[in-house]
């Protein structure tokens, strides 16, 4: 399979879209090359902005900007465009609802020897719980792109999660991204597995492992986290033993706590998650973190068969 960071399928379709739409401006905060949004800086240097290592500061301006009618992309490390900057998006983004594209690279512990200081394992909880937020998490590099793509032409607030590391692509030429519309990517009788990011790669690797114990499985890719796809989670869980979430992210408030929302309002059944305990991070490779912090496809199968 080839391998690309969402991060830098984000820059690429930041440097398409920025030549073809005239509204579009970028900001970051003095980590461009990080990023990625240098890309678009190189077509087009007279509406990219760096506003050096002030990240509330960076969301006021990119409100200013927006309210002349202008679409804005603004992009910092996840760490700091939500936690840093959480007063200034809260308030001059989603209470005044503008046309603002939070897309935030290096999410999650797979960020890596940067440790816990760096590690937003807390950003879709904080994003979600803003009234009128979309919060979109791509799985790879294909989806990505179209997420750019497709959020450009929405009038309003977006956070997009994006990764530092490379991950294989799920998806082919020929998938076509849906806001708000979950993926199917296996199906199977026995167990839901509903994932987002770069977990979903790891429940797919959990179900060919687990359809040798004899557990059918489907696999959701779920990457609009809200408005979330409450139609097709119903639908796999009503035929399902156990549906188990798997997110690069805190248990609490990120994708598990969304889709339990769902099901114990419509139909409740028996579910785990998989995701970072009630810890911080630390410093090491993606791959030692994902396999401490229980994220890789093992400890899914590990979860699933406990369960059942």
């Amino acid at each position: 399979m080839a391998k690309m960071a969402t991060r830098e399928a984000y820059g690429k379709a930041l440097a398409q879209l920025i030549v073809e739409d005239k509204k579009i401006v970028v900001l970051d905060a003095d980590l461009s090359k990080s990023t990625k949004t240098a890309d678009a800086k190189a077509v087009c240097p007279e509406r990219h902005f760096n506003v050096g290592i002030a990240e509330g500061n960076m969301m006021g301006v990119a409100a200013g900007l927006a309210s002349c009618g202008n679409t804005v992309f603004a992009s910092s490390f996840a760490m700091f465009a939500t936690g840093r900057a959480y007063e200034q998006v809260r308030n001059s983004i989603g209470y005044t609802h503008l046309n603002v594209k939070i897309c935030a690279t290096h999410a999650g512990i797979t960020l890596g020897e940067d440790g816990a200081s760096h590690q937003s394992i807390e950003d879709i909880a904080l994003m979600r719980a803003i009234p009128g937020m979309i919060v979109i998490q791509p799985c790879d590099d294909i989806e990505t792109k179209q997420v750019i793509q497709a959020i450009s032409k929405v009038n309003g607030p977006c956070y997009v999660r994006l990764g530092r590391s490379a991950v294989d692509t799920v998806n082919n030429e020929e998938y076509v991204f849906e806001l708000g519309k979950g993926s199917v990517l296996r199906k199977g009788n026995d167990i839901t597995l509903i994932a987002t990011g770069m977990m979903v790669q790891q429940a797919l690797l959990a179900a060919n492992t687990l359809s040798e114990h004899g557990v059918e499985v489907s696999v959701i890719n779920i990457h609009t986290i809200k408005p979330l796809d409450e139609s097709l989670i119903l639908e796999y869980a009503m035929k399902s033993k156990l549906v188990v979430t798997c997110e690069e992210h805190s248990k609490f408030g990120g994708l598990g706590s969304a889709v339990a929302e769902t099901l114990s309002k419509n139909y409740p059944v028996k579910m785990a998650m998989v995701a970072v305990n009630d810890t911080f991070g630390e410093s090491g490779t993606p791959n030692a973190l994902i396999e401490k912090y229980g994220l890789t496809a093992k400890d899914i199968v590990k979860t699933v068969l406990e369960s059942i």
